[in-house]
């Protein structure tokens, strides 16, 4: 054994042995410098360049409401003849023509607003005389909400109730039943039995065209429109004429019997003001068809259906039950406007029904859900658009001497700008898609990859 010399200790104490193995760590690479977030333009401008686009509905609609007015003004104009006189020497004194029509516009618009709203002369009257004119397009406004929806839950079904006549009047029937028949009843139970008593009848008809289709396989455009001319024959040709409904103070006339004074609606505001408590009923309605829609089982049934309704089925739901269901509530709360129709304050017959009693609400009711994109609180505002116009208009035809048939016109060209958005895009020049204005910075959450498109670097993934 070779002992070692005490110059190779000496040599070996000199060096650590894990120094004299190891080899020294690599420094880190530099870290590459973040990049810089995006510039965010968060300006006032770019805040109002928002709002005029294509996506933002409620922008659309009131563009598309002043469209309208623009289109009813010139219609106005040309409705005039003493105003069109002057078009014809227009290059010699155009002052004299747009004189003339800029009176007729203001003066027509004028009437609408003070009609339907506020009229200033009222301001030191009576309080049936400030508030009038609002109470007037609260009071049509109230069976419009109830039409509305009605229409909103059978399309939100993927059903088109084009019915809301028929069930209007069947829902008048009953109503009118109870409350000219039932006398026995006692006070506020004989008005809610009258107003159950509409919104069954309603019902009835509305799950009629429901069960029809989901089990039949009827169309349920064709099934309403047949119905709606049995109801309306029904009414005039038996119901009005038999002994049972007519009233025998009106001999010859197809009215019936007036409802007893405790199953009329009562005024919400007082008596001297045109609302009653209905529109507290169709503001109820309202809430429970926004809660039907966002928070039950059923409603997110009915929206499955209206979207699939073969993905519904194969998810498990029972897309016939919810075509009968949907057409059930549907026909409820167009037999309301039955009731409103019937017992409310806007009844020109002593609340009593007559051949015209459902007075074209059905169909109106299409066009206020359409317009109020079948969500139940657009529902609301357009049925208040509406029950301004037709609260303005009366006041417009009688103080400004312009037909009220420009202001169906003018509803119809609201539903049709409404319908095409893109239109009213090109017109007022608006951009389709807003500005991203959203923060980008270092401590924002990255986006979660797509892996339909995965990027690859040198071919690999």
């Amino acid at each position: 054994m070779t002992t070692p010399t005490p110059d190779d200790q000496s040599a070996s104490k000199d060096v650590p042995p894990a120094e004299a193995t190891t080899p020294a760590p690599e420094a880190p690479a530099p870290e590459a410098p973040a990049a810089p977030a995006p510039a965010v333009d968060r300006s006032v401008g770019t805040v109002i360049r928002n709002v005029f686009t294509a996506e933002n509905s409620a922008m659309v609609t009131f563009l598309a409401i002043v469209l309208s007015l623009l289109v009813g003004a010139v219609l106005i104009v040309v409705s005039n003849t003493a105003t069109m006189d002057k078009a014809a020497y227009f290059f010699a004194s155009p002052g004299d023509f747009l004189s003339s029509a800029w009176d007729d516009i203001s003066s027509a618009y004028s009437a609408l607003f003070k009609g339907a709203i506020f009229d200033p002369a009222t301001v030191s009257g009576t309080p049936s005389q400030f508030f009038g004119p609002i109470t007037n397009t609260l009071e049509y406004a109230t069976p419009l909400i109830f039409g509305g929806l009605g229409i909103s839950v059978a399309f939100r079904a993927g059903m088109f109730n084009i019915g809301g006549q028929g069930q209007t009047i069947i829902g008048a029937i009953f109503t009118s039943y109870v409350a000219f028949e039932w006398t026995s009843l006692p006070g506020a139970l004989h008005l809610i039995v009258a107003v159950l008593a509409g919104l069954v009848g309603g019902m009835l008809f509305g799950g009629l065209v429901g069960w029809l289709k989901a089990k039949r396989g009827a169309h349920e455009v064709i099934v309403t429109i047949m119905l709606n001319y049995v109801a309306s024959m029904f009414l005039v040709g038996w119901v009005l004429k038999s002994s049972l409904f007519q009233d025998p103070s009106h001999a010859g006339q197809s009215i019936s019997k007036p409802a007893e004074a405790d199953a009329v609606l009562p005024h919400l505001f007082g008596s001297g003001l045109n609302t009653d408590i209905g529109l507290l009923l169709a503001l109820a309605a309202t809430f429970v068809v926004a809660w039907f829609f966002k928070r039950s089982k059923l409603g997110f049934e009915v929206r499955a259906v209206g979207l699939t309704p073969s993905a519904a089925r194969t998810a498990g739901i029972n897309v016939s039950r919810v075509q009968i269901a949907s057409m059930l509530i549907s026909g409820a709360l167009m037999g309301m406007i039955g009731v409103t129709q019937t017992l409310g304050l806007a009844n020109p017959n002593n609340n009593a029904i007559a051949g015209s009693i459902d007075a074209g609400l059905g169909f109106t009711a299409i066009t206020v859900a359409l317009l109020g994109r079948t969500r139940p609180w657009g529902v609301v505002l357009a049925a208040l658009l509406f029950g301004a116009l037709q609260a303005g208009g009366s006041a417009m035809q009688t103080n400004a001497q312009v037909s009220i048939e420009i202001i169906t016109v003018v509803q119809a060209l609201i539903v049709i700008f409404v319908a095409a958005p893109r239109l009213v895009k090109e017109i007022f020049r608006l951009r389709a898609t807003k500005i991203d204005t959203t923060a980008a910075g270092p401590q924002a959450t990255p986006p979660s990859p797509d892996p339909f498109h995965i990027t690859t670097v040198g071919g690999q993934a």
